[in-house]
């Protein structure tokens, strides 16, 4: 069945970096559009990021442009989230997505089940 496991959250100062990883299974990697969520605490799920399956094209919130980078590994089946320049609003859960692409939730169909990113002031 399909997998989305992700790692790397953790607790992190004001400024600090994170690497995010999630590494996928059971479906064809390279044919999906691979994204990330986050839910912070009595919080909607909100778009933070995704990436095409070439990897040609991504698209970022607002709230995270400049600050946060996708990429993706199709030979190993990975996608990653490079975040820089951490600010305690992005204390969140953060889930990462395969699907068809968009801002939305409803555009991805496999989800994983979240790594806790906590950003000290």
């Amino acid at each position: 069945q399909v997998q989305l496991v992700e790692s790397g959250g953790g607790l992190v100062q004001a400024g600090g970096s994170l690497r995010l990883s999630c590494a996928a299974s059971g479906l064809t990697f390279s044919s999906y559009t691979m994204g990330w969520f986050r839910q912070g605490p009595g919080k909607e799920r909100e778009f933070v990021a995704a990436i095409s399956w070439s990897g040609g094209s991504t698209y970022y919130a607002d709230s995270v442009k400049f600050r946060f980078t996708i990429s993706r590994d199709n030979a190993k089946n990975t996608v990653y989230l490079q975040m820089n320049s951490l600010k305690s609003e992005d204390t969140a859960v953060y889930h990462c997505a395969a699907g068809s692409g968009g801002y939305r939730p409803v555009g991805y169909k496999y989800w994983g089940q979240g790594t806790q990113v906590t950003v000290s002031s």
